[in-house]
């Protein structure tokens, strides 16, 4: 009978590991690059909030808001791809500096800074400096 509490013990300690906000930020970028928006969604919290850097404003709020956006990039983009220049992580804040190409089938790589914030293994905000 030990055992047998102490292997659900165990069982539900391994089915609550979070990953770490680096994780789940790494997780959202693979799946950007594979252009694939359910894995992408799945990064975020429901109630995510996008922004550009200094607007009071989110630009989209929201899952359906969020995946529409996406959605739309991705179909727009069939060589999208972005690399990570560098990236910073300070407790549950990740940034960073990327390199993305084939942005709506533009040449010109685009330069930007990706700040996201995670809470329980989800990002509920992500700001945008470009």
């Amino acid at each position: 009978m030990k055992y047998i509490a102490l292997i659900a013990m165990l069982a539900a300690y391994v089915g609550s590991y979070a990953q770490s906000p680096e994780e789940v930020v790494q997780a959202q970028l693979e799946a950007y690059n594979n252009k694939d928006i359910d894995a992408f969604m799945e990064t975020f919290s429901d109630t995510a909030m996008l922004y550009s850097i200094g607007d009071a404003e989110p630009w989209a709020s929201g899952e359906g808001e969020v995946r529409a956006v996406y959605s739309g990039l991705f179909e727009q983009s069939p060589d999208l791809h972005s690399e990570i220049v560098h990236r910073s992580v300070v407790g549950n804040k990740v940034m960073d500096h990327e390199r993305i190409t084939g942005r709506r089938g533009s040449d010109e790589p685009l330069e930007l800074i990706m700040v996201y914030e995670v809470v329980d293994g989800k990002i509920v905000r992500a700001w945008s400096v470009r």
